[in-house]
């Protein structure tokens, strides 16, 4: 292992806050001079079935503690999936089937090892040490904390100063997260600023049954590509892990340029010597954000699909949008007959067609802002209809394009 101020060094990239540092200072210790790599936990609750680029800030730096050569520990929370993290929730949330759960969990398990080596990872289910808890035995660990401590959380005094409904089991969530720290003898649990709470749960259960309390690692919640909410699919300002190459890079060069050096540091691998240099360019002129971006786009692109698919990307990137060229590959569609009405087509119902959106409502927002052309023209009217000739090219906004056929 490397010395513990070398560790602590790649340890401090990026993190909002490390409880304590002293105390990883002494596990990294002895964990360097009795050979034993430290347990590194991470639980993920399988609520959907894919991941978007904000929730891979916790995995890169779970790759960097791999690298390290401690072991880590992926939870997958199907026992917990089912009642639901109540964390910055303004309501209970749906309780999810066992079903649903498992088929989120297979999706998750391809999808991280994207980012983390999967021979080097070891993934438990939590329901293995939390479905056989008797009811003795949750009562005896609720006995460890009080109904006072746990309003002291902030989503719960928000609800329960608004006199908004908290469902007892929800109070529970905590402590089951607390309780698989327990399970697993955790030194160290990882998960976003929004996490503290159950982190620090399980540093007070672990010390109530006579463990060693893990160190809490929080990490920041990745803004999404407008650059002022969170990530978030239900916002649409996301990044999917799985999106086409092309979409992806498109993507991350539309972020405000002072997300670069952040998006930099928190999703992509760059060395932190390669990181300063950028800054410094970007902060001097010598470094323009286009460049910058592309960098960015071309590490966060091979890293979830190659090296090439991202050379490719950036290629078409170029030709579309640097020298105003179209796409080499544009998606292909025709228009139903019943569409078409006296020789031509609704254009919000062409756009369902061209499957460019999903409804007729968001057609005509789009095209109501602005967002779309017809073979380049914009077209702002929304009740605005066109013959449908072949090789019709629609587009929307930046990335996306159908033609006609």
């Amino acid at each position: 292992m490397k010395t513990v101020s070398d560790q602590m060094a790649v340890i401090r990239r990026g993190v909002a806050e490390i409880i304590s540092e002293e105390e990883l200072e002494k596990k990294l210790a002895s964990a360097r001079e009795n050979g034993r790599p430290l347990k590194i936990k991470l639980g993920l609750d399988p609520t959907a079935p894919d991941i978007h680029l904000g929730h891979t800030v916790v995995l890169q730096k779970m790759r960097q503690f791999q690298e390290l050569g401690h072991h880590l520990i992926i939870i997958i929370g199907d026992f917990t999936a089912r009642i639901g993290d109540p964390s910055g929730k303004v309501e209970t949330r749906r309780q999810l089937g066992e079903e649903e759960v498992l088929a989120n969990a297979l999706t998750y398990k391809e999808q991280i090892f994207k980012i983390l080596d999967p021979g080097k990872t070891e993934m438990v289910f939590n329901s293995s040490w939390l479905a056989p808890l008797t009811f003795a035995d949750v009562i005896r660990l609720a006995a460890h904390y009080t109904v006072a401590r746990m309003l002291e959380r902030e989503d719960f005094n928000k609800r329960f100063k608004s006199n908004l409904p908290i469902s007892i089991h929800e109070f529970f969530y905590p402590l089951m997260q607390g309780y698989d720290s327990i399970a697993l003898g955790a030194d160290v649990e990882l998960g976003g600023t929004d996490q503290r709470f159950n982190l620090l749960m399980g540093r007070t259960l672990q010390s109530s049954y006579g463990q060693d309390p893990q160190v809490a690692i929080t990490m920041p919640i990745l803004e999404g590509l407008d650059g002022v909410q969170k990530m978030s699919k239900s916002l649409g300002n996301y990044i999917g892990i799985t999106e086409a190459p092309g979409e992806m890079f498109g993507k991350l060069m539309s972020i405000p340029d002072e997300l670069i050096l952040r998006y930099l540091e928190l999703v992509t691998p760059v060395s932190a010597e390669d990181l300063s240099a950028l800054a410094a360019g970007l902060k001097d002129g010598s470094i323009h954000p286009r460049n910058a971006k592309m960098r960015l786009a071309r590490e966060v692109v091979s890293q979830f699909h190659t090296a090439g698919a991202a050379e490719k990307a950036e290629a078409e990137f170029i030709k579309v949008f640097q020298e105003r060229e179209l796409p080499a590959d544009i998606p292909e569609f025709t228009v139903p007959p019943e569409a078409i009405n006296g020789g031509v087509v609704y254009l919000p119902r062409l756009l369902v067609a061209a499957g460019l959106v999903p409804s007729t409502s968001e057609a005509r927002r789009l095209i109501g802002q602005g967002g779309v052309r017809v073979n380049e023209e914009k077209i702002v009217d929304p009740n605005a209809a066109i013959s449908p000739a072949p090789g019709t090219i629609i587009r929307i906004g930046r990335r996306k394009f159908a033609r006609l056929v």
